[in-house]
């Protein structure tokens, strides 16, 4: 059992930036890739970037170039750096745990509104 506890969302104007954090129970060695994702009203649940045990990185077409993912190994956290933020990344982030033995895991979530 892997458990995730999000962190960082809020409300920012647009153009700026918030950094949103998972913190993850269990050891770095057992999580196979971690995630972060997002669901807007009325929307499906959409991938926005991913790192694999090995640290390689996949973004959303949309976020690309704007968001970072990255890692704390020791403090076994993961993090999502969003700038440039725009109207249409307002979302509950959730972050994804996969482990090595194909089990997945969330966190609760973390509301992000972009609004002046």
């Amino acid at each position: 059992q892997v458990q995730l506890v999000e962190a960082g969302g809020g409300l920012v104007q647009p153009g700026g930036s918030l950094r949103l954090s998972c913190a993850h129970s269990g050891s770095f060695f057992s999580i196979y890739a971690m995630g972060w994702y997002r669901q807007a009203p009325g929307k499906q649940r959409e991938l926005v970037a991913r790192i694999t045990h090995g640290g390689i990185t996949n973004y959303a077409n949309h976020v690309h170039s704007r968001f970072t993912i990255s890692r704390d190994i020791p403090k076994n956290t993961m993090y999502l750096q969003m700038n440039s933020l725009k109207p249409e990344d307002a979302a509950v982030y959730y972050c994804k745990a996969e482990t090595m033995v194909g089990n997945a895991y969330w966190g609760q979530g973390t509301q992000v509104t972009v609004s002046s």
